[in-house]
């Protein structure tokens, strides 16, 4: 009797071993791809990172593993210093105002004229589009700092005097020109967010005599919380890995004024051929990401 119950039991276990593979089968070239191309680089950046691997010069034939040394150069490095207060200025100025552009180009088409949402739309999401370098081209020749560039014909044709844009205003430059490339994502998530919002309470809160402001502020928000908290995670995520557009601008200039982590990383591996150093740079960045990710996290579960 205990032979049989203890067969049956390690049959049971048999059954659920083979529907848990016919279950997962399907999932296993994708899983395959994953480790391929996205976890296994992962952990050869990361041993990369220790090494003083180069592209010229001795280190390019000899890998040695040097430890944290480039870690140690990180923390004393003033340009790595000012490419995170860079990063978080382009960051911060991003998610601010894709945020609110976004949201705000969603709230005033909601419930418009289907033609009118339509042509909106299609003007906004022309800028999404759009590859990053032909964004990149566009906003330099609007800012273009002599007095052939767009915004600088505006200014004198008001009779203002032309602003050297690219120069004196680098930074602004940069984080308008990603607000303007990413405003329709945000725009289109704060759509089916506010699609969602029941009319009924809104037309109850306007009978009981709540203004515009009063209803936006509590009714609308609150049922959108949670899409915000995602906006911003997303916009974070994507924010961090720009690289082309800052580069095709400004080149990280002037004067390492718009150098963020992306450019500074770029300038160590490929043109100091450092790559052992601008590796550990990356590493740096996916930790921001991650540890932003999690900060995120956890204040929308908190609410």
């Amino acid at each position: 009797m205990h032979q049989s119950n203890t067969s049956a039991v390690h049959l049971t276990g048999r059954q659920k071993v083979g529907r848990f593979v016919s279950r997962t089968v399907l999932l296993w070239p994708a899983l395959a791809l994953l480790m391929i191309f996205f976890v296994w680089p992962i952990f050869m950046a990361l041993y990369y990172s220790f090494t003083n691997l180069a592209l010229s010069g001795a280190a390019a034939k000899n890998l040695q593993f040097v430890g944290l040394d480039n870690y140690r150069k990180l923390f004393s490095d003033a340009s790595m210093f000012r490419s995170v207060k860079n990063t978080l200025v382009f960051l911060v100025g991003s998610i601010v105002g894709q945020n609110l552009l976004g949201f705000m180009m969603a709230y005033f088409m909601k419930r418009r004229n289907h033609i009118v949402r339509r042509i909106v739309g299609s003007c906004i999401l022309g800028g999404w589009v759009m590859p990053e370098i032909v964004v990149a081209i566009c906003m330099y020749a609007f800012f273009y700092s002599k007095g052939t560039g767009t915004l600088n014909r505006i200014i004198t044709l008001f009779g203002g005097s032309p602003v050297p844009w690219l120069f004196s205003h680098a930074m602004l430059v940069v984080i308008l020109a990603n607000i303007w490339h990413g405003m329709a994502y945000s725009m289109m998530v704060y759509q089916a967010a506010l699609d969602d919002v029941p009319e009924d309470i809104e037309e109850s809160a306007y009978m009981d005599g709540a203004t515009r402001l009063q209803n936006l502020r509590y009714i609308i928000i609150p049922h959108v919380k949670s899409t915000i908290y995602t906006n911003t995670m997303l916009i974070t995520l994507m924010t961090l890995g720009v690289f082309g557009l800052i580069y095709a601008m400004t080149g990280g200039g002037p004067s390492g004024a718009t150098q963020t982590l992306p450019i500074y990383m770029y300038v160590q591996a490929f043109k100091s051929f450092q790559l052992g150093y601008g590796t550990a740079i990356s590493i740096v960045l996916l930790m921001i990401g991650i540890a932003l990710s999690v900060l995120y996290t956890r204040i929308a579960k908190d609410h």
